[in-house]
C-alpha cells in the first residue's frame, strides 16, 4: 500500500511542478490582457477570466479530457490520443493561471504611479521599467497571496482522481476500498500535510529574503 501511494505521490508532484511551471509566466500574460489599453484583449481576457474562475475545475479537468476527444471523432472521423495526465496538466495550468494573473495584477496596481514616472525620467523604456524596478517590488508583495494559492493547488492534484490519473488519492481511494478501511486516505492526508508544509516552509522563507524591499 505504501510503495503504491509513495509513487501516487510522484504523480502528484509531477502535477504540481508542471501546474506552475506553465501557470506562472502564462498569468503574466493573462494579467497583461487584463491590464490592457485596448478595450477588445481586457474584453476578452475578463471574459476568459469570468468563465474560469467562476466555473468548477472538475468541469474544467473533465471538458479539457473529453471536448477534445468529441471534435476529433465528430469533425475529423479520427480518434485523439488525449492522455489524462496531459489534459489535467492543461486544465489546472489555465485554471490557476487565471487565479495567479489576478495577484499579478493586484500588485502591479498597488505600486505607486510615480515609480513609473521617475523611471521615465531616468530614461528607462517601458520594458526596462516593468522588470528592473516595478516586477522585483510584485513579487514581493504577491509573494503571500502567491502561497496561499500553490497550498491550494496541492490539494487540488487529488480532482484528477475522476480522470483516473493515477496519482496519491487514486491509490489511497484504492487502497481503502480494498481494504474496507479509512487508514489509506489518513496516510493520504499526512502526505498531502507534508507537503503543504514544505511549500509553506518555503514562501515563509522566500517572503523573510525578499524583506530588503520594505
Amino acid at each position: 500500500m505504501l510503495h503504491s501511494m509513495l509513487n501516487g505521490s510522484i504523480t502528484t508532484l509531477s502535477i504540481f511542478f508542471l501546474t506552475l511551471l506553465f501557470s506562472i509566466p502564462l498569468a503574466l500574460f493573462v494579467a497583461m490582457g487584463r491590464m490592457s489599453r485596448s478595450k477588445i484583449l481586457s474584453g476578452v481576457t475578463n471574459v476568459f477570466l469570468l468563465i474560469i474562475r467562476g466555473t468548477p475545475l472538475m468541469l474544467q479537468l473533465l471538458i479539457v479530457y473529453f471536448v477534445p476527444k468529441l471534435i476529433a471523432v465528430n469533425c475529423f472521423k479520427s480518434t485523439l490520443n488525449w492522455s489524462s495526465f496531459l489534459a489535467a496538466i492543461v486544465a489546472f495550468s489555465i485554471n490557476y493561471a487565471a487565479y495567479f494573473a489576478e495577484i499579478y495584477r493586484g500588485g502591479i496596481n498597488s505600486i505607486p504611479v510615480g515609480q513609473y514616472e521617475a523611471a521615465k525620467v531616468l530614461g528607462y523604456t517601458k520594458v526596462q521599467t516593468f522588470f528592473r524596478i516595478i516586477l522585483p517590488q510584485v513579487i514581493k508583495r504577491i509573494v503571500p497571496a502567491m502561497g496561499n494559492e500553490v497550498i491550494t493547488l496541492v490539494k487540488d492534484t487529488s480532482l484528477v482522481t475522476i480522470l483516473s490519473v493515477q496519482e496519491l488519492m487514486y491509490f489511497a481511494k484504492s487502497s481503502s476500498n480494498r481494504m474496507v478501511s479509512f487508514t489509506p486516505l489518513l496516510i493520504a492526508g499526512i502526505f498531502y500535510f507534508v507537503m503543504n508544509w514544505l511549500v509553506s516552509f518555503v514562501f515563509t522563507t522566500l517572503e523573510k529574503k525578499l524583506s530588503y524591499y520594505k
